[in-house]
């Protein structure tokens, strides 16, 4: 492990998520040049990840490039490089040392960490996600439910980086519900995209493939539906709110495929958030990423300039 990545050299950012590794050659002023992705192989182990790791990272290699970041799913310690805990979503993927055994493969300097705080990063003003005085509560509701938070403009990783893990606050709307770091009454067991599909097929009795079909059904006026997705808007909105009062907050930020089914589940959320928020802060509001698309690739590759590389054993200057 050696210093930060130097500024002017073009770097590899890496999103690892629990569906699909996104990769993107990135330019040192931060332009997208290349784009790949690849399936994510979550139920082959992590061996079978960190090789796709390096497939994705071979993909947009190109000449000149000496760095990789590496935004992935999980609690990720930075300064180890090591994956400190996970959930199923990525079989055995607790407890990888992530960064050595992609820098192995890679033969390239690998940073590392968690992927909603890599992108959410990029929503504080500075050259490399540095915001003085900005206290930022970050939200990513998917597949699961994670966050970020930021503090005077800091992003904290707290004890083996498990700061910012939303998805497992305690949620009175979850009840008892067990939540996938096999705990019960979190809020990712209510309010991600599969817990609230789930809920709609209790409540209802009628499956449903995905989220987006439940939204369809909300959409033509089926009352389980809207009531499954409220219900998921609620949690999270109450949590943020809860939140928000906690830190002080300046910015709330809520992302992720969840948000994006529409008006009835941002409705929800923003109500709920509001009706939490203590005086001071009651013109606050929840706020859509500014980031775009490529914000979890350009987080990843503003690790190498942010946090400790690790470097393999030997260095050839291209992914093998």
């Amino acid at each position: 492990m050696t210093a930060r990545h130097p500024d002017d050299a073009p770097v590899i950012g890496l999103d690892l998520g629990g569906t699909k590794i996104a990769a993107a050659l990135v330019a040192a002023g931060g332009a997208v040049l290349a784009r790949h992705s690849l399936p994510t192989p979550a139920t082959a182990g992590a061996e079978a990840v960190l090789d796709a790791l390096a497939d994705a990272a071979r993909a947009v290699w190109a000449p000149g490039v000496t760095a990789i970041g590496v935004a992935a799913a999980g609690v990720i310690d930075p300064g180890t490089g090591t994956v400190t805990s996970a959930t199923d979503t990525i079989r055995g993927w607790a407890g990888t040392a992530l960064a050595a055994g992609l820098a192995a493969r890679a033969g390239l300097p690998v940073a590392c960490d968690n992927d909603v705080r890599a992108a959410a990063a990029t929503e504080l003003p500075g050259p490399h996600g540095d915001g003085p005085g900005i206290t930022m509560i970050y939200a990513a509701v998917g597949t699961g439910v994670g966050g970020a938070v930021a503090v005077d403009g800091r992003m904290l990783h707290g004890a083996a980086g498990i700061a910012g893990h939303l998805g497992h606050l305690p949620s009175p709307e979850a009840g008892r519900l067990p939540c996938t770091c096999g705990a019960t009454g979190h809020l990712e067991a209510i309010a991600a995209g599969p817990a609230i599909t789930a809920h709609y097929t209790r409540m209802s009795g009628t499956p449903a493939d995905r989220l987006e079909t439940v939204a369809a059904r909300a959409a033509g006026g089926e009352p389980h539906a809207t009531a499954a997705i409220v219900l998921g808007a609620e949690a999270t909105g109450r949590a943020l709110g809860g939140l928000a009062n906690t830190l002080g907050a300046d910015r709330v930020v809520v992302g992720g495929g969840v948000p994006r089914i529409g008006a009835l589940y941002l409705d929800a959320l923003h109500t709920a958030f509001t009706a939490e928020l203590m005086p001071p802060l009651r013109k606050l509001r929840p706020v859509p990423p500014r980031g775009g698309p490529d914000a979890a690739v350009l987080g990843a590759a503003a690790l190498t300039r942010t946090l400790p590389l690790h470097h393999p054993a030997s260095t050839t200057g291209a992914p093998r």
